[in-house]
């Protein structure tokens, strides 16, 4: 570990509460749902759609997580109700994994259901690795019945080519990303050539195999050789689209993906626990901060 992130770790802890709002303000929406609801409106009338995220996770008392549930439950009626183009993304810890894998199912199951009703979609965020079997095992069980379910899949871990490869053929909808968990050296890439290389080689074969993926990448050099792949192999734009954070400069890319009608989806997230999720990422990835430095004094361009 370097030096810098050394004493970003060891600073962390006397960060005041409102130098961290200052940066937290800028990547989230609000701390009620109406903040959501507002912001999303504002996106969707720059042609952007959206996934919304309630902070928070590994929630361990079972009345928390069925209010967790709950609220997931009213933002999905609130997005009916506007007729927003959202759906919304959903961690599993947060709705029950740490208690227990029934409990998260069944909770899974109830977003999942209300979602159809309302012709929207849930996904299942990807969480440390110590989740990942959890996750993919709900995600297929309920997408067997279910349609409208999608989940994360992240470039660095070295499984993921065969986690998607495995699924590829039902056709599956999922986010690739590169990951921001601190994994260790035996299951994830560490090299930024290594894990791009293996979002690349994701990317290719979810294409070939026809499944919908949410290209979610900041890196734009990346970005161009998705689009190099794209092109490669004529992928239509209703196989695809790009994701991006609320709030991080993209120069210019998000007026070129909607000039070539390609979908772009920001995630939007909101909660009152901004201050938790905000120290808890720069304590396991320090990495983040140095990048949050420099891009709080970049202009949105969105």
């Amino acid at each position: 570990m370097s030096l810098l992130n050394n004493i970003i770790i060891n600073t962390i802890p006397f960060l005041p509460r409102k130098m961290v709002k200052i940066v937290s303000d800028k990547y989230v929406a609000g701390n009620e749902i109406k903040d959501a609801i507002s912001k999303t409106k504002k996106l969707n009338d720059r042609d952007l759609h959206v996934t919304i995220d309630l902070l928070g996770e590994h929630v361990k008392d079972l009345n928390e997580v069925e209010s967790v549930t709950k609220t997931y439950l009213k933002l999905l009626d609130e997005i009916n109700l506007s007729s927003l183009k959202s759906n919304i993304s959903v961690k599993p810890t947060h709705i029950g994994l740490d208690l227990s894998l029934d409990t998260f199912y069944s909770n899974a199951l109830r977003l999942v259901k209300s979602a159809k009703e309302k012709n929207n979609f849930i996904r299942f965020d990807m969480e440390n690795s110590t989740t990942t079997d959890s996750t993919i095992k709900v995600f297929k069980d309920i997408h067997k019945d279910f349609k409208n379910v999608g989940t994360v899949f992240q470039a660095y871990l070295k499984r993921s080519f065969s986690d998607v490869e495995n699924l590829s053929n039902d056709k599956i909808n999922f986010r690739l990303c590169k990951g921001i968990y601190n994994e260790s050296a035996g299951i994830a890439f560490k090299t930024y050539e290594e894990i791009n290389a293996n979002y690349l080689k994701i990317a290719e074969m979810a294409f070939k195999n026809g499944c919908y993926v949410g290209l979610a990448t900041h890196d734009l050099k990346l970005t161009q050789k998705l689009y190099d792949l794209i092109d490669k192999y004529n992928i239509p734009s209703e196989n695809f689209e790009f994701q991006i954070l609320y709030g991080v400069p993209m120069k210019g890319w998000i007026q070129k993906h909607l000039k070539n009608n390609f979908k772009v989806r920001v995630y939007l997230p909101y909660g009152p626990q901004w201050y938790e999720y905000s120290i808890r990422r720069l304590k396991e990835n320090p990495n983040i901060a140095r990048y949050v430095a420099k891009s709080i004094f970049s202009k949105r361009d969105y």
